[in-house]
């Protein structure tokens, strides 16, 4: 089993400040303007007091009925709750070797780190505690949960450091860091698990088992380059996991069909995987404005929201 260390406080070095301090001027500055303030949709709870009573939906939390009600009524009711003004959000970061690579100008470790302080700064600012489970390598490490932007600071910095370089032959196995995040997480909290998701099988278990708690959100990490092989000529392909190394011949177009076949295939496995685990899924790639992303994904949330309180759509969204 890997290590779990926690991460002592400690001044964040001045790249992590520079990053933020772009991400803040240039990022939350266009959020700010089309999002109006509202961080809250990133973030569901609970909290303890009771605001409303519906019917009950096919999604709804079983855990949430109102028997009683339900019994007065012939029809099942559940308890809508006011949410908590502070909540915990934690970030699930998969720093295995697979997320430094990038076919352009940024890696998909540097949209994971743009992603993580955009989000981290957008919810601290508001009052809420961040924390973060650090996977790579052969150790995890932990951040715990603090407020304030030194938190942010902290968790950036944390990112760009180098791992633990993994044994030859071994590969990612996210349900590790997974498993680990569910004895950890003892308050219900908002979790966002930061990964391409290469790995070996079976994590999407321990990913439902999360979601029995938290409000979790799968953040993919990808590049064009993992989809579809463009005519390069001969080229060496490298495992980014293994370090195996191959020589391929690009300008067959019998081999870019079946790389395209074989990464279609698991494109769909994978969305498969996550629909079982009944995660809302944010998809980033290396190529993508992070903006545009972030409002497509915080559309999706208002919308499930005014399914699951039994709302009517805004047009805009109603033909999505």
């Amino acid at each position: 089993m890997d290590q779990v260390l926690a991460i002592p406080p400690s001044p964040a070095g001045g790249e992590a400040e520079a990053l933020l301090r772009r991400l803040e001027w240039t990022v939350l500055k266009r959020l700010d303007g089309v999002l109006q303030g509202d961080h809250r949709t990133l973030m569901r709870g609970t909290g303890l007091d009771l605001a409303d009573l519906r019917e009950y939906q096919p999604s709804d939390d079983v855990r949430h009925i109102d028997w009683n009600v339900t019994a007065r009524l012939g029809q099942p009711h559940v308890r809508q709750f006011m949410e908590d003004r502070e909540m915990n959000a934690w970030f699930l970061l998969d720093l295995s070797p697979s997320v430094d690579f990038g076919s352009g100008q940024q890696t998909k470790r540097r949209v994971s780190r743009e992603f993580v302080g955009v989000v981290a700064r957008l919810l601290t600012r508001h009052g809420n505690r961040i924390g973060a489970l650090l996977y790579g390598g052969r150790q995890q490490r932990v951040l715990p949960a603090r407020g304030g932007r030194q938190q942010v600071l902290e968790m950036l910095h944390a990112m760009a450091e180098p791992e633990v370089p993994p044994a030859a032959g071994d590969t990612t196995r996210l349900h590790d860091m997974l498993a680990a995040a569910l004895p950890m997480l003892q308050r219900r909290s908002t979790v966002f698990v930061v990964s391409d998701f290469i790995s070996q099988p079976g994590w999407h278990q321990a990913l439902g088992r999360l979601v029995l708690r938290h409000d979790v959100v799968a953040v993919r990490l990808l590049d064009p380059l993992e989809l579809e092989l463009p005519d390069l000529g001969l080229v060496t392909l490298r495992d980014a996991e293994t370090g195996e190394q191959v020589l391929v011949d690009t300008h067959d177009s019998g081999f870019r069909r079946r790389f395209a076949r074989i990464a279609a295939q698991r494109e769909a496995e994978l969305r498969e995987a996550l629909v079982l685990a009944g995660v809302d899924t944010l998809e980033l790639s290396t190529d993508d404005d992070l903006v545009d992303a972030l409002v497509r994904f915080v559309d999706l949330r208002r919308r499930r929201q005014r399914l699951h309180n039994g709302m009517p759509l805004p047009r805009h969204l109603s033909a999505a």
